[in-house]
């Protein structure tokens, strides 16, 4: 995997998670952030002959003006065998740590893949925004990933739900006819 870009400066990106911390507060006693059942379950196929089941699914009470798909992957350290299934079940308590950053409207956790990455398929209002999540996420990730394994891709002009329906759209959108990581190719 090659990342689109690399992390924000640490300063500034823990300064952004930080903020966030308090905006996902406020947003979770508001009740604005939802945890919908319709994709779970879903096992999604990617270019690079990958596959990986979502298991959660977040969203927010938010209607992207200028909708992109953002795809980020990372290996764990240290996680093996049933520590998988543990991850999966604590990474919600990490929830506070993306759903108050500006622009976001949702993400697909996904589990593992056959290659042993996890994913987020989000949604974002906005590519810019998404990419300054996407660089102080990697500040956070760093911390109990793989190194190297870091990497994410922006893609302008798409919705999620489209892409789920017809995953051809990113490939169009993004002018690729690569094996990419990040490239939804459907479901398994």
């Amino acid at each position: 995997m090659t990342p689109e870009s690399g992390p924000a400066p640490r300063a500034k990106a823990w300064l952004a998670v930080t903020r966030c911390m308090g905006t996902s507060c406020v947003m979770l006693v508001r009740r604005q952030v939802h945890l919908p059942k319709e994709n779970v379950g879903r096992v999604l196929r990617f270019a690079d002959g990958s596959t990986s089941r979502v298991y959660r699914e977040t969203a927010v009470d938010r209607q992207p003006g200028e909708p992109c798909i953002l795809v980020v992957a990372f290996t764990l350290r240290l996680v093996r065998g049933r520590a998988h299934r543990l991850f999966e079940a604590e990474s919600l308590v990490n929830t506070p740590l993306f759903v108050g950053f500006p622009g976001f409207v949702s993400k697909l956790w996904c589990a593992h893949d056959t290659f042993g990455a996890y994913r987020g398929l989000y949604e974002w209002d906005g590519a810019e925004r998404a990419r300054s999540y996407a660089a102080a996420l990697w500040r956070v990730l760093e911390l109990v990933s793989v190194p190297g394994s870091i990497s994410y891709k922006v893609v302008p002009g798409l919705r999620r739900d489209e892409v789920l329906a017809n995953p051809a759209r990113m490939q169009e959108a993004a002018a690729t006819q690569d094996h990419a990581w990040w490239r939804l190719l459907g479901q398994a």
